[in-house]
């Protein structure tokens, strides 16, 4: 597959399908800033669904997407199928970014999107399995992990913000 970017083990490169089903078609956002978050419906971080949606809607367009990944890992706190993910993320936090289907971050069951991305440390020097729901991961436009961001960060937290800013047009 060639995309946009020069980085062939670049998180965008990988096949993963979609919440509603189908390919998600990752290289679609090659050359642009993707925060790739795992997500899950039944967290005590669940609320962060409102400031992934404001950065949303505030970069969308300069070239940024959030990428939902829900998760069921931790403490079974992302139970439901597809549609009820789907309508939980609509209905209770208005949320218009793409989803991609359920799947496993940690273990022998990691997806290869996660695979990509585990190496990466964040600034306090943590790499390896994701500790919780709502770990953040920025894609440079140039298809490479830039950042990562614990659990506890707010999507509208300063150093979250002004990396994602770096990574616009």
């Amino acid at each position: 597959m060639t995309t946009a970017h020069s980085n062939e083990n670049s998180p965008l490169d990988v096949d993963i399908n979609a919440l509603t089903g189908g390919p998600a078609n990752l290289a679609q956002y090659a050359g642009q800033a993707v925060l790739i978050v795992n997500v899950a419906s039944k967290c005590g971080l669940t609320p962060q669904y409102n400031g992934l949606e404001k950065l949303q809607e505030r970069y969308a367009e300069r070239g940024f997407t959030v990428l939902g990944v829900p998760c069921n890992q931790f403490l079974g706190q992302e139970p439901g199928s597809a549609e009820e993910i789907a309508e939980f993320c609509s209905a209770t936090y208005g949320v218009t970014f793409p989803m991609t289907e359920k799947v496993e971050v940690n273990g022998e069951g990691r997806h290869s999107l996660y695979e990509r991305l585990v190496g990466f440390a964040d600034a306090e020097g943590h790499s390896g399995d994701i500790r919780w729901n709502f770990e953040k991961f920025l894609i440079g436009r140039d298809g490479t992990v830039v950042a990562r961001f614990s659990p506890q960060t707010e999507p509208e937290a300063a150093e979250l913000v002004a990396a994602v800013e770096g990574q616009l047009a």
